[in-house]
Parts: C-alpha cells; sequence; structure tokens
C-alpha cells in the first residue's frame, strides 16, 4: 500500500477543490487586456468592495502585484522601509532594485512586525546625501515571523506617521484571510489605511494561481499599465478568476481550522526531545528550531521518509505550512509521527 504523502512545505500546494474546478469551467471569459473579460473585471469588483477601496487589479501572482504596487509608489532612487523578513526583500529576487530602483531600509521588528516608532526613525531628513523615503510596506501575517499577525492599532500609529510624513503605506496581504480570521478584523478597516494592499488567492484559499492588488481608481490604472510591462497582462484568465470568486466565497472562514491544526502540531513540537524553540503559532505557519544535536536537513530528510514533507529554513530551523489539503486525520499522523522521530 502507497504511504500517503502529507505536505507542510507550503500552504502553495493545495488543490483546487472539485467545486472549485467546477466554477472555473463555467466561467464567462473575455480578453483582460481589453477590459472584457466579466469573470476577472467580477473578481476585481468583488474585492475593491470587500476592502471599501475603489479598484483592483488581476495578477498571475503576488510577487508580481508587491512589485508593482512598490513601483507605482516610488521614483528610481527612493528608499522602501520594510523589515528585514519582509517577503518583499527576502524572496522576490531583488525586484525592489530591480524592477523600481530604490533602495531598502531595513528594520528589526518583532517577528516580521515593526512599529510607528521605528518607521519615524527610519525616515531619512529632507538631505540630498539620503534616499527620498517614500513608501512602507508592511507584510500580515508574517512568512518569517511564523504567520506572526499586527495589531491594528499598530497599523494605524504608523499609517499615522506615513500621513504626516508623505509617505504611502503598502501591505503585503499574502495571508491577510489568516490575520482576519485569527484577530476577527474587518477588511474594510485595512482598506481605509493602506494606499494598495496585495492579496494572494493561491495560498490558504486555495487557488491554483492567482493575486488581487487593491487601491485608487488612479493607482490601479498606473497599475495596470506596470503590469503590462512586466508581462503579466493575461487573455482569457476568467478561470482563474473564477476560482478566486469560488474561494472569496467558500474559504475564508475554514482558516480557522488550520489554525487549530497548527496549534495541535505546536503542542507536539514543544515537547520533542529534539526541538529547541518554537515560534508561536497564530495562524497556519510553524517555524521551530532543532537542537544542535540534529540539522534541519538531517530531521527533513527523516521526516520524508514517514511521509511528512517540510521545509528548512536555516541550518537549524524548519517550517511547516498548514492549509486546506491537510485534514485533522493528518494532523493526527503527523502528531503521531513527531513523538517516534
Amino acid at each position: 500500500m502507497t504511504q500517503q504523502v502529507i505536505d507542510f512545505r507550503s500552504d502553495t500546494v493545495t488543490k483546487p477543490t472539485p467545486a472549485m474546478q467546477d466554477a472555473t469551467q463555467k466561467a464567462a471569459l473575455g480578453d483582460d487586456v481589453f477590459g472584457e473579460d466579466p469573470t476577472i473585471n467580477e473578481l476585481e469588483a468583488k474585492t475593491a468592495a470587500m476592502f471599501g477601496m475603489e479598484s483592483a487589479l488581476f495578477c498571475p501572482s503576488g510577487t508580481m502585484t508587491n512589485q508593482i504596487g512598490i513601483k507605482m509608489h516610488t521614483q528610481p532612487g527612493d528608499e522602501v522601509i520594510c523589515d528585514f523578513l519582509s517577503h518583499v526583500y527576502q524572496y522576490e529576487g531583488g525586484g525592489i532594485a530591480f524592477n523600481a530602483g530604490a533602495s531598502v531600509r531595513l528594520l528589526t521588528g518583532d517577528r516580521g512586525r515593526i512599529t510607528a516608532d521605528q518607521v519615524l526613525e527610519a525616515i531619512n531628513p529632507d538631505d540630498v546625501h539620503k534616499p527620498h523615503s517614500s513608501l512602507v510596506v508592511l507584510e500580515n501575517t508574517s512568512n518569517r515571523g511564523g504567520g506572526s499577525c499586527y495589531e491594528l492599532a499598530e497599523i494605524e500609529a504608523i499609517k499615522k506617521v506615513c500621513t504626516e510624513n508623505k509617505l504611502k503605506l503598502h501591505l503585503d496581504g499574502a495571508r491577510l484571510f489568516n490575520a482576519l480570521v485569527y484577530k476577527n478584523q474587518s477588511a474594510k478597516d485595512y482598506g481605509r489605511l493602506f494606499d494598495s494592499i496585495s492579496i494572494c488567492l493561491s495560498k490558504g484559499l486555495g487557488c491554483p494561481v492567482g493575486s488581487v492588488l487593491i487601491g485608487t481608481k488612479e493607482d490601479i490604472k498606473k497599475a495596470r499599465r506596470i503590469r503590462k510591462v512586466f508581462g503579466g497582462g493575461m487573455r482569457q484568465a476568467g478561470m482563474l478568476a473564477a476560482a478566486g470568486i469560488y474561494a472569496l466565497d467558500h474559504h475564508v472562514e475554514r482558516l480557522a481550522q488550520d489554525h487549530t491544526h497548527a496549534k495541535q502540531i505546536e503542542a507536539a513540537l514543544l515537547s520533542h526531545p529534539l526541538v529547541e524553540m518554537v515560534v508561536p503559532v497564530e495562524t497556519n505557519i510553524i517555524i521551530f528550531q532543532l537542537k544542535p544535536t540534529i540539522t534541519a536537513a538531517e530531521m527533513v530528510e527523516k521526516l520524508k521518509a514517514k511521509g511528512i514533507l517540510c521545509f528548512a529554513t536555516g541550518k537549524q530551523t524548519i517550517r511547516f505550512v498548514v492549509h486546506l489539503d491537510v485534514s485533522a486525520e493528518m494532523v493526527e499522523r503527523t502528531v503521531e509521527m513527531l513523538k517516534t522521530t
């Protein structure tokens, strides 16, 4: 009998559910570069309304929506302020420099979360020797921070600093819906605070591909031009957008189940003899550090032999990500396997 594989490498490995696939097959289609795909238009209008913002743009990836957001808010030679763990800095191929020609001011926050005081201190003076500080980027939840979430009050304080100093505020919300569910927050609260928001549909929401950039009509018009330059204009992509509409209607509230499963795995790791430390689990990401007696690469191979796939994020650190393709039974099996690994 073939051993069942449990894949914790990322929430990007999810497969569309049968109902989602059915929705994609029934999607009305048109040419999106001409603005004529009705399903993409519906998705864009739906996400903009959800956040109380004016307009939205469907793109192939979260990296693209982030990079478009950064470019539309900056000029070459500007500086972007973000945490050193930020996805836009760590995992987007140096895109801030390559695409926007901007430099980066890195801050050391708490598990990927920075404060208003840190932002204020990082803003450069009006000095020809310094790059112009023009944009702050937050990530919620923080991937490298173990799925940590911002308090809304801190974001409000950061927004105040940005407004007073004429900086734009962009959100990398790849896993924002995890934060909204965990913190019981409102999407419209985020819409009133950020100049632009990137949300991913292909992570916890379970779509095969796609992200949406949300902002003002003026900014999204500019973003559409940047998307074209980046090669991100798609044609009859309404099938992908239909998956996004289905996910927003059916897969948001169920994220709480992933959070519960992550806490169960966290409990098992906290008592594991080879585990030194577990980053406090809030949402669907578990990051833990091993004791010096074993490396992350060795542990990953031991777990793989038992049918559990995970990801080494450092010499001694491992990441598990829970998602909709991980059932309660799989979590129970994982907990049992960890006891003998």
